[in-house]
């Protein structure tokens, strides 16, 4: 299993923001260098760490990430998408139910995009459920 790691401009708020938005707890954090991992109760992990200047290929401005879309499954969508409203923060893309061609079999999920403080763009899905490709 993989691990997203983040670079942010304020670690402070960029905590808060993961744990208190999108209900990640903190899993461990090296306080000292401004690092934490996160976890969602599913298991989905991030880390964010306080920019600086290492492992930057080239120019870092807002919006971070670019062409880059951190995808966690999540239990509830709809319950997370309300604590999000409840926030205050805006959605790059509000709740909706997505079918997706998997090949032999489409699959969906409840989903909404959010951007983080940095704006790294982040997809909250719940999966729920298959069904067969449709007949032509």
């Amino acid at each position: 299993m993989g691990m997203a790691e983040m670079m942010v401009t304020d670690y402070p708020t960029s905590l808060r923001w993961w744990t208190e938005v999108l209900g990640f707890a903190i899993a461990y954090e090296r306080p000292a260098q401004r690092l934490a991992c996160l976890e969602r109760p599913e298991g989905a992990q991030v880390m964010i760490y306080q920019r600086d200047g290492d492992w930057e290929t080239g120019p870092l401005e807002r919006p971070f990430g670019r062409g880059l879309v951190v995808q966690v499954y999540v239990n509830d969508a709809a319950g997370l998408a309300a604590q999000v409203t409840a926030a205050g923060w805006p959605f790059y893309v509000e709740l909706r139910e997505k079918w997706r061609d998997w090949g032999d079999r489409m699959g969906g999920q409840r989903e909404f995009l959010v951007q983080d403080p940095d704006g790294y763009l982040v997809m909250l899905a719940e999966r729920i459920g298959e069904r067969p490709l449709p007949s032509d």
